[in-house]
């Protein structure tokens, strides 16, 4: 990772580039045998692709878009690579190279005044960073509500449980048939309404899973996995603090370090009055990244299929 002194050697540097003279230009430029390559590697078209990108993302803004006059004769629409560069505060020559899908060296920083110059909206900054494989700064946070076509589609799913979790555990939403499992969640504290917290601690939902042993494995490796991305958000170290303070298991599986993504899988329950429940539980991404997902359990056989009808509900 560069420092803070070679970041501003950077951005001195592609301001300075700017100031050069054609020939100077021609000098520090890459051979022509390199422009002229063609994409032979992973790296090589990906670099190209990003050259289309900016391309056709620069000639869609009008210069009034961006508060530019009009200024004389525009062979091509949209803005043209030095007004870009100056919205960004970067230098001309750079920004050209980085459309002409040159192998440079590009910041963080940089690409996000490249984002804020083109008007980029969320997927398409998302896009940027990924094309020129560096890791966005600011990046768009997932939105954690539940829209009313998800809180249909649990309803119907019943006698089937469902909810909706986030990477950090925290039920956001689910069916009446799933508290027949977790016990009430409305009367729960909004803090306790996670189910690694109830895996964890004295619940309902720790008494009737049936392997919460086995399971909690899993559950404290994928929040691993998970936090490497939120590592500095307040609620991710809130809830790992509160966790560590709450359980000497859960502490003791922290230290391992495994990691793990989300799958699907089998959970069993032995639930009061009920009987023993063999679910088999798949994962429905709600966003393009793996954070917030629908998770169902569907019976593993004809017995559980007839148990979950006498699921207790708390709606």
């Amino acid at each position: 990772m560069r420092s803070t002194w070679q970041q501003a050697d950077e951005w001195r540097m592609l301001g300075s580039m700017s100031l050069m003279t054609p020939a100077a230009q021609a000098r520090t430029a890459p051979a022509p045998a390199a422009q002229a390559r063609t994409a032979t590697t992973p790296g090589d078209a990906r670099r190209h692709e990003l050259a289309a990108f900016l391309r056709s993302r620069r000639e869609r803004i009008a210069p009034e878009q961006v508060g530019l006059p009009m200024t004389g004769r525009r062979r091509t629409p949209g803005l043209r690579r030095e007004e870009v560069a100056q919205l960004a505060a970067v230098g001309v020559t750079w920004y050209t190279w980085l459309e002409q899908g040159r192998d440079i060296q590009v910041s963080t920083q940089v690409l996000d005044a490249v984002a804020r110059a083109l008007l980029l909206d969320p997927s398409e900054r998302a896009h940027l960073f990924t094309l020129a494989a560096a890791d966005d700064p600011a990046p768009v946070l997932e939105c954690p509500s539940v829209t009313p076509s998800v809180r249909l589609m649990l309803e119907q799913l019943a006698p089937y449980p469902a909810q909706v979790v986030n990477s950090r555990y925290d039920v956001l939403a689910y069916n009446a048939p799933y508290t027949g499992i977790v016990g009430d969640l409305a009367a729960m504290p909004p803090e306790d309404r996670n189910v690694m917290w109830m895996a964890f601690t004295p619940s309902h939902f720790r008494e009737v899973l049936v392997d919460y042993r086995t399971e909690r494995l899993g559950m404290v490796a994928r929040f691993r996995s998970a936090m490497a991305e939120h590592s500095s958000e307040p609620a991710w170290k809130a809830l790992l603090a509160r966790m560590l303070k709450a359980s000497p298991d859960f502490a003791e599986l922290w230290q391992r370090h495994d990691v793990m993504r989300p799958g699907n899988g089998i959970k069993r329950f032995q639930v009061p009055g009920v009987g023993l429940l063999s679910c088999e539980y798949t994962n429905f991404w709600l966003s393009p990244r793996l954070g917030t997902r629908m998770i169902t359990y569907t019976p593993l056989d004809d017995q559980t299929r007839a148990l979950m009808d006498k699921l207790p509900t708390k709606a």
